[in-house]
């Protein structure tokens, strides 16, 4: 029987070990700007085109690379970072394992040109699949300018399972955006079909926050500052009243670098109980300084996942720091045992003494004389036309109470199966009605959003999607990220009935809106739509559908309305009059029945 196992082609095998590395555009450019980072880049120039799959530019003024580097770069494993295991265990740079260039050359044509300042010429290398096409000299500026063109342009199948371009290019934006805030003192800015995203100088950390998320960010701020034997801790916490539906703006680095952790998310989330509602999350932008020694930045291939030594005990130390911070300014209840600043007294001027507080009493006051001039309290005497007036108006209540009750004995049943029949709303959040069977229980929020849904697709198929023009035109303030999101489906918000100009760095102006939208649910809507853009499952969704599901949701009546009997009468109705009844645009359960039998369970175990 012959031999079954071989060794891989070259290409092959790295066109593999591209898929752990380069997933999709935002990793080729997590990797082009770690590289401009460790190459001592004080500034960074991103150029994209069609959400990075015909280009990715990185251009930088780092320290460049000599001939035989910028060759070697692109091979196996090859780096400048380590020489030994123990390098391992004291990462200081982004990129060490010397796969990231190898692996985009794998999948993509790319150009390098590059020049150090000792150097008076430079390099520019040309490779597409992992084959060297050219290799010249070239005057070019100091630093490194690399371009990626049409990724995947060899794997059409992984090329395929990208996502739309508004998709992908919110995870370029995030990509580049992770960079940014861990290095603020780095220039960069980035620009994507010509068109301008953001410009950012050197500045300082909360500055470049502010950038980045937007300008009415900087009010929402609080500063957090830890020093401990086991670990450093700073940065900017934002207020409860700040929170969002989203979870984007929830940002750890260690080290500079940045990280995902359910774990220390989970103590963050805990310093903010009771403060933050459960369906919103604070913003959070943490850095945390550790000895390379004590964690591991090497279990994960794209080193977002790190292990520490002692998890529990920096876990304690940042729910401790985000909690006083919040006391600290007056954003928590909090106690100071070392002082009460109620019970601070300004010291005596000199020459002065303390003396004992004088007391004035009157030796003739009688609390209970009534008819004392010194009391302050009086006593009116009730006349006996007075009470006499009482009785005759309780007589003439009762009479009308008769009046009204009169035959109820004769109605008694009838009252009963009319009252059986009515709605009653519970805890202002679920409308109970009688059936033969039991009693159904309607959710009035997800039942309106499932009747102005299928409301919205109906409109939109007759294209009566009609547009309102506000009084007064709105601006939002938007973080970069969610500017240029909502900008990339710009024509299918227009067609829709919104009128949005104006998309400038971190604000949009809406002069119109959808006439089925109130203008109060406006700035709720457009978050609704970030999060559906945001959302990768509804990646496949029609843009149509996913703004219908967006305004239901702003628009419906929510938990802890008051309705009266017809206003649930009515939305019963027409709960039941809808296509799909039981189930939200989302899948959620609109209704829930509950039939005798379970009732009469409860009651036999």
């Amino acid at each position: 029987m012959p031999d079954i196992i071989k060794l891989l082609p070259d290409n092959v095998a790295n066109q593999i070990a591209a898929g752990e590395v380069v997933q999709r555009p935002a990793s080729v450019l997590k990797e082009l700007l770690e590289n401009s980072i460790d190459a001592g880049a004080s500034s960074i120039q991103v150029i994209l085109k069609e959400a990075g799959r015909s280009l990715i530019q990185v251009i930088d003024d780092g320290k460049g690379m000599s001939v035989t580097d910028a060759r070697l770069c692109f091979e196996k494993h090859a780096t400048s970072k380590i020489n030994s295991v123990d390098d391992l265990f004291s990462i200081e740079t982004k990129g060490f394992r010397g796969e990231a260039m190898s692996s985009i050359a794998a999948v993509a044509q790319v150009e390098l040109k590059s020049c150090r300042p000792e150097d008076e010429i430079g390099t520019h290398l040309i490779i597409a699949g992992s084959e060297v096409k050219s290799q010249e000299p070239i005057s070019t500026p100091i630093g490194t300018n690399v371009i990626v063109k049409n990724l995947f342009f060899n794997v059409p199948a992984r090329r395929n399972f990208l996502k739309s371009n508004a998709v992908e290019l919110r995870h370029l934006i995030s990509e580049f955006n992770r960079i940014a805030l861990s290095h603020p003192h780095v220039g960069f800015e980035m620009h994507h079909n010509e068109n301008e995203v953001c410009i950012m100088k050197s500045e300082s950390l909360r500055q470049r926050i502010v950038s980045i998320m937007g300008k009415n960010y900087n009010e929402k701020l609080v500063p957090i500052d830890e020093n401990t034997s086991i670990i450093g801790l700073n940065g900017f916490i934002g207020k409860p009243e700040a929170a969002r539906k989203k979870r984007g703006e929830q940002f750890f680095f260690v080290n500079d670098r940045f990280i995902k952790s359910p774990y220390l998310n989970h103590a963050v989330a805990n310093a903010y109980e009771e403060l933050v509602s459960a369906d919103h999350h604070p913003s959070y932008f943490i850095y945390l300084t550790v000895d390379p020694s004590t964690i591991d930045v090497n279990i994960h291939p794209t080193k977002t996942e790190i292990k520490f030594e002692d998890e529990r005990a920096i876990y304690a130390i940042l729910r401790s720091a985000v909690k006083q911070s919040l006391g600290k300014y007056n954003i928590a209840p909090t106690l100071d045992f070392e002082q009460e600043t109620s019970f601070t007294v300004n010291p005596l001027p000199k020459h002065k003494t303390v003396s004992a507080p004088a007391i004035k009493n009157d030796p003739n006051y009688n609390p209970f004389d009534l008819s004392s001039s010194q009391s302050d309290f009086t006593a009116k005497k009730v006349s006996s036309s007075d009470i006499l007036a009482l009785e005759e108006m309780y007589k003439q209540a009762d009479s009308k109470n008769l009046e009204e009750n009169k035959d109820s004995g004769n109605q008694e049943e009838l009252l009963e199966v009319e009252e059986e029949r009515l709605p009653y709303q519970m805890h202002r959040k679920y409308i109970i009605n009688h059936i033969k069977s039991g009693i159904i229980v309607v959710d009035q929020q997800k039942a309106h959003e499932r009747i102005l849904f299928e409301k919205m697709i109906q409109a939109i198929a007759n294209n009566k999607m009609a547009r309102q023009q506000m009084l007064f035109p709105l601006t939002i303030e938007l973080s970069t990220e969610d500017t240029t999101l909502l900008q990339s489906v710009s024509p299918e918000l227009n067609g829709m009935g919104f009128d949005i100009s104006e998309f400038g760095q971190g604000s949009i102006i809406i002069n119109g809106i959808p006439s089925v939208l109130k203008e109060s649910s406006v700035r709720d809507t457009i978050e609704q739509i970030l999060c559906s853009l945001n959302d990768e499952e509804q990646a496949s969704t029609r843009f149509e559908e996913k703004l219908a599901k967006s305004i239901s949701k702003a628009q419906s009546i929510k938990s802890g309305q008051l309705l009266n009997v017809e206003e649930m009468q009515n939305l019963v109705d027409e709960l039941f009059a809808c296509e799909q009844p039981f189930y939200t645009a989302t899948g959620k359960p609109t209704t829930v029945t509950i039939s005798l039998e379970e009732f009469e369970k409860k009651f036999d175990s």
